[in-house]
């Protein structure tokens, strides 16, 4: 099988081969002239070649090492770093020579490790030579500059390095200054013992501070037993029984008490002098507690006493009241004692700290000494790189000295001989096959027809779009010997690839699918024969079948079929859609077959047509009428009269060509039709697919329309169409 590529390329052959032959003949044509037009050999001038050698060289005595390094990497030295624009130029001056010229005459290399090799050729012998020594003189000048830039550059790097070098520099010592002023005083005292000794000292003073506090413990339990009272309860008895007014305020409670008593024998507890007495009772008690208050906790921020709590804590005698100061004097000494203890612990757990830490800070310490010491030691480094870098400057000269002087040969000529014109020609022949065979790859490249089944079938792949058949191309000799595309006969041998087509659409939806509307994206992709020719074959399987020719911008085929529109029709094409016009024909030579032929081209009026109930009415009572509808509608490109027709039908069925389809304008299609879930687009066929027209059991049947077998044997694929002429449009 030929390649789809190998196809599109012979097509695109035949189409444009005039564009072939124009351009091989013109690029034939312009070699022949030129072969024709061939200038005599002219003589050959002399050329002189100079040619000098330049050596490497190292001068014996060097101080600075900057200056070693720069003469070491002098023998490595590459022609390319000597010659620059100054060095040309000048050369070339001295030759009068262009630059390009001069350049394409010059050669220079490296012929060993230790000399360079310099050759210019001229017609001038002596401006071969001058040229050569005026190169070799700017080349060791030019290694001079090179070994002065390179120290100057050395030196500039390290001014640079400098600042950042002595600011980091300043930065450490600073830091190390900082610690020492800090931490000096504690790594001197643990070096020379006197920080072990603080600590000894401090845990002495907590063990003295530890006895003294047990002592002071024994004795404030020995007075509490002895008075009965604790620290506290003796700070507050001693305070009550120091206090004169509590103590005159007690008196008056004892005599107002006494007093209650002593009635209480003669009168009744509701004599108002006995309710006398207990409210002046219970005044005194308020006073008292209050007052009570006062002298313990400052205003009653302590805890309230009873007031019988305060008489007896108020009651003390002298002795007991001594022993009570006694008790809360060392109280407060053992107060004083534990906070003495606390501060001693804290302090010595300081002291341990700084101790325990005296390691790392010793460690702190040397790591900022030695960032200091390597600070200084590369600052320093870079202040001895400036300086040898200063002497190098005075010491550098050039790597290179004169090895030979120019010497001049002449160069000796080839004797040029004239192009055979039949070189010429052939060469131009070939070129010119070649263009014209490009030009047409070209063409087959950029053109966006699809010519053949299997691209428009990976079109189709790319969009997920149902493909329902592919349809051979169809040749009939109608009765009047003119040739259609449409099956006049039960028999005929294309009519199995359209039943397929048929039985294919049923298995979507053989129930509700009655309606079918056919288009095409473009013209001549035989929309109209397989139209006709799916109504037949749908005839042929015994179903009712109607077909309507929609397209009302072209003229009626049905006379294919011996079937012709009402003369009225294209006068008042609406009211020929109406149901008592009697528009639907029956083809006589096909069953079950009926046609309802266009009115013919309409124009404008066709939009009329599409829009108008009749119309609609008419498309839906032949739904219940007939077991099949086929409505054939114009192409996409041409108008959108299939679109506006899409809603009153099932679905649509999009028909491609080889050779007709365009990829761009079939892929736009595709994706309008198919951008929504509930898409119109049924699938598609191919139409023009080279099959065999001959299917087995119908070769017999078939030989009754057809003379010869020839006459229905599929012929091979040509742009032109897939029918032969008077059924191309379709």
């Amino acid at each position: 099988m030929t390649p789809p590529i190998i196809k599109r390329y012979l097509i695109t052959l035949n189409r444009h081969k005039l564009i072939g032959l124009a351009s091989f003949a013109l690029i034939t044509g312009i070699a022949g002239v030129f072969s024709l037009q061939q200038e005599p050999v002219p003589e050959v001038e002399p050329r002189f070649k100079a040619e000098g050698k330049l050596a490497i060289s190292i001068p014996a005595t060097i101080f600075s090492e900057t200056g070693g390094r720069i003469n070491e990497l002098g023998k490595e030295l590459e022609p390319e770093t000597l010659l620059t624009e100054d060095v040309l130029q000048e050369a070339a001056a001295v030759a009068g020579a262009k630059p390009d010229k001069f350049m394409s005459s010059l050669k220079v290399d490296k012929a060993s490790e230790t000399e360079i090799t310099v050759a210019y050729e001229d017609e001038q012998a002596q401006a071969a030579a001058a040229t050569v020594e005026v190169l070799m003189q700017n080349m060791i000048k030019q290694s001079h500059s090179n070994n002065t830039a390179q120290l100057r550059e050395i030196q500039e790097s390290i001014q640079e390095r400098l600042p950042a070098a002595q600011k980091e520099l300043d930065i450490v010592e600073q830091q190390l200054e900082r610690f020492r002023r800090n931490e000096g005083t504690a790594l001197l005292a643990a070096q020379d013992g006197t920080l072990v000794s603080a600590i000894t000292t401090s845990e002495q003073q907590q063990r003295q501070l530890e006895l003294e506090i047990e002592r002071v413990i024994t004795e404030i339990n020995s007075l509490e037993a002895r008075l009965g009272l604790s620290a506290d309860e003796a700070y507050t008895a001693s305070a009550l029984s120091a206090d004169p007014t509590i103590a005159q305020l007690r008196q008056q409670v004892l005599q107002a008490e006494t007093e209650l008593q002593l009635l209480s024998r003669d009168l009744r507890p509701e004599h108002p002098q006995m309710i006398e007495l207990r409210k002046q009772i219970d005044s005194y008690e308020q006073l008292l507690q209050n007052r009570a208050n006062e002298v313990r906790g400052g205003n009653g921020l302590g805890e309230p006493l009873a007031a019988s709590k305060i008489r007896v804590n108020s009651s003390l005698d002298p002795a007991r009241q001594q022993i009570a100061n006694q008790l809360v004097s060392l109280q407060t000494q053992l107060e004083t004692l534990k906070t003495s203890l606390a501060v001693t612990k804290r302090t010595q757990g300081e002291l341990r700290e700084q101790y325990r830490n005296f390691p790392n800070k010793q460690l702190q310490q040397g790591r900022l000494e030695q960032q200091v010491q390597f600070k200084q030691a590369f600052y320093n480094q870079l202040q001895a790189q400036l300086q040898d870098a200063k002497v190098a400057e005075a010491e550098t000269s050039s790597n290179l000295i004169i090895a030979m002087t120019p010497q001049v040969a002449e160069i000796e000529q080839p004797k040029q001989e004239a192009t055979n014109p039949a070189v010429i020609l052939g060469g131009g022949a070939f070129f010119g096959l070649l263009v014209a065979g490009g030009l047409i790859f070209l063409l087959a490249t950029l053109d966006n027809t699809l010519y053949t089944p299997a691209e428009i079938r990976k079109a189709l792949e790319e969009r997920d779009v149902l493909l329902l058949g592919e349809l051979p191309s169809v040749t009939v000799l109608a009765p009047d010997r003119s040739k259609t595309g449409i099956l006049l006969n039960s028999g005929s041998p294309y009519l199995h690839f359209y039943e397929l087509f048929r039985s294919n659409l049923r298995r979507l939806d053989s129930q509700s699918l009655k309606v079918v509307l056919i288009t095409s994206t473009v013209e001549e992709e035989g929309k109209t024969v397989s139209a006709y020719n799916l109504a037949i074959a749908s005839a042929q399987a015994g179903k009712r079948t109607l077909l309507i020719e929609a397209d009302f911008r072209s003229p009626s085929q049905a006379g294919f079929l011996k079937v012709s529109a009402d003369p009225d029709a294209r006068v008042q094409p609406i009211r020929y859609y109406s149901p008592m016009s009697g528009c639907i024909r029956l083809a006589p030579e096909i069953e079950n077959l009926y046609i309802v032929p266009s009115p013919g081209p309409q124009g404008q009026q066709s939009v009329a047509i599409l829009e108008s109930s009749e119309l609609r009415q008419f498309i839906e009572d032949a739904r219940g009428r007939f077991d099949f509808v086929v409505v054939d509608s114009p192409a996409l490109s041409r108008c959108n009269d299939a679109l506006l027709l899409e809603p009153l039908t099932d679905g649509m069925v999009l028909v491609t060509r080889p050779g007709y389809t365009q990829g761009g304008i079939l892929a736009t299609a595709l994706d309008e039709l198919t951008e929504t879930e509930l898409s119109p687009l049924l699938g598609t066929i191919i139409n023009g697919v080279d099959k065999p027209s001959t299917v087995p059991g119908l070769r017999k049947q078939a030989g009754r329309e057809y003379e010869q077998e020839e006459d229905y044997d599929q012929e091979e694929f040509t742009p032109e169409g897939n029918v032969t002429t008077g059924a191309t449009r379709w």
